[in-house]
């Protein structure tokens, strides 16, 4: 963020509404509907909030199953516990981290009413079968393309892959105003309920503030704060408009990772299929069997490189108690590793980044130490 972000911010000052859902933020939805080509966009505090709106938009509650991604963060899983529902988990495919849709397909009972596909760390996920699957039996299908902006399925940019669809503008991601999402679909209906019950269930107070005389607005519904300030979707106007300048810094540093790592016997690169394009929310490898992970982390570190584990196999954490098993995901959990990304690394920070990798790959080939956890750190190069 820049110039350009800070100035925008200076007008939302000087203008009088920092607050959610006044001109700044029902513009960002403007442009957020005409980029995606959705019948609503709905600007809110963050993914969690799109996916929870989502849900409820979409009628879920107690005694539904949702399948969802296995290998993610957790938000989606979340999300569905939020309205009484049960999540079930889907295995991912060992080559992308995309969820398997041979599992979504073997998953499908009698109380599933939904699959949430995740578009896992920045590559969408295999949306034909996908849709194919949930029009067959009769599911909504979501799409949590929180670290995908940019990426595209086909020609089709992700965040236009189901008929709804929710983006997260986190710190990490592709654009940014520090925190904030966006829940975009093709029924204008399903938008207008999810952005009541995202404002406490009354309409824009911006909007009834601009009435002659003294309205008073009446609480339809229990609803949530889930407005994203005007401050955030000012921020989010300006780098939306850059979009394509920041997502070539980040393939480009992508480029350079696979340039100097090929070859590298101790690590699998990142895999993207022919039909899709990555929108390198993170760089993202996996290590062989006979590599400590956690050495590897301690040794980057001790340089000033971050680096953190991926991200996480949901049906083995705690809070789940899940009683399936996601063997794929769960691979993938243990062995990953995520090196510096982001859009102002330059090419001598990738080029250290990799020889430092090179040498704590080799000093900590062996056999991995059991017992041993990596906790996520900022990604990085200090």
């Amino acid at each position: 963020m820049g110039t350009q972000e800070l100035a925008a911010v200076a007008e939302v000052f000087a203008s009088g509404w920092p607050a959610g859902q006044g001109p700044r933020g029902k513009a960002l939805e403007a442009e957020l509907a005409a980029r995606y080509g959705a019948g609503g966009a709905v600007a809110l505090s963050n993914c969690g909030a799109a996916l929870h709106l989502a849900l409820l938009a979409l009628g879920v509650g107690p005694g539904d199953e949702v399948i969802v991604a296995d290998y993610t963060f957790p938000a989606p899983a979340h999300a569905v516990r939020y309205v009484g529902a049960t999540p079930v988990f889907a295995d991912v495919r060992a080559d992308t981290g995309t969820v398997d849709p041979e599992a979504v397909a073997d998953l499908v009972g009698p109380r599933t009413v939904g699959v949430i596909a995740v578009d896992t760390v920045g590559l969408p996920a295999d949306y034909a079968d996908l849709t194919s699957i949930t029009e067959r039996h009769g599911l909504f299908l979501v799409e949590d393309a929180a670290c995908a902006l940019g990426a595209t399925y086909r020609g089709r940019p992700a965040g236009a892959l189901a008929p709804v669809a929710c983006l997260s503008f986190h710190g990490r991601k592709g654009i940014t105003s520090g925190e904030g999402g966006a829940l975009l679909t093709a029924d204008p209906a399903l938008a207008a309920s999810a952005r009541l019950k995202a404002s406490f269930g009354i309409e824009s107070i911006f909007d009834q503030a601009r009435v002659v005389g003294l309205p008073i607005s009446d609480f339809t519904e229990i609803g949530y704060n889930y407005k994203l300030s005007d401050i955030a979707a000012a921020i989010l106007q300006v780098q939306l408009g850059r979009v394509d300048e920041l997502l070539d810094r980040r393939r480009a540093v992508a480029s350079r990772y696979a340039e100097l790592l090929a070859g590298e016997e101790l690590l699998t690169l990142p895999h993207v299929p022919a039909d899709r394009t990555h929108a390198w929310q993170s760089y993202v490898v996996k290590l062989a069997p006979e590599v400590d992970r956690a050495g590897v982390a301690a040794d980057l570190r001790a340089q000033g490189i971050g680096c953190g584990h991926g991200t996480w196999a949901c049906h083995v954490q705690p809070v789940y108690e899940a009683r399936q098993t996601c063997p794929v995901s769960a691979d993938l959990f243990r062995r990953q590793l995520a090196i510096p990304m982001h859009a102002e690394l330059s090419e001598d920070q990738v080029d250290r980044v990799v020889a430092a990798l090179r040498a704590a790959l080799r000093d900590n080939a062996g056999t991995p130490r059991r017992g041993t956890s990596l906790v996520e750190a900022p990604g990085g190069v200090a």
